[in-house]
């Protein structure tokens, strides 16, 4: 399911807050990892939230070329409403990951692994990263 929220900023200066919440909302992806706890789920959770085409190889190089074109609807490889605006960067927000961490080393240390390969190899042609993920829970 996709969210549109603004970041908060309780500790910066109030001028700083209110530049923050004049911007347009970050791109957030809630990716809820606690209910993850095999390969099958994991590519079964991220395939129904980031709206993967029914042709995803449910393998994490067809996981980054899905994510590698995020910023372009017309590709068809994430869901409409996922997709990001040029320029932004879309946050995937993970629940619960200090036991999705536990539970599931490989796939969490995948995760984090094909998410940065997503940013290096847009960067290494030439165009900007588009991918960040966020850590809640314990």
């Amino acid at each position: 399911m996709r969210r549109r929220s603004s970041v908060a900023w309780p500790t910066l200066r109030k001028d700083a807050r209110e530049f923050a919440d004049a911007i347009a909302p970050v791109p957030v992806v809630a990716i809820p990892v606690s209910v993850i706890e095999d390969w099958e789920t994991f590519h079964s959770i991220f395939q129904r939230e980031l709206g993967f085409p029914t042709f995803y190889g449910r393998n994490m190089n067809a996981w980054i070329d899905c994510l590698i074109s995020a910023d372009d609807p017309d590709d068809g490889m994430v869901a409409p409403g996922v997709a990001v605006i040029d320029g932004d960067v879309l946050t995937l927000e993970l629940d619960d990951v200090g036991t999705f961490m536990a539970r599931c080393p490989e796939q969490n240390a995948a995760l984090v692994e094909c998410a940065a390969s997503v940013n290096w190899s847009r960067i290494h042609n030439g165009q900007r990263p588009i991918l960040a993920l966020s850590f809640h829970g314990d």
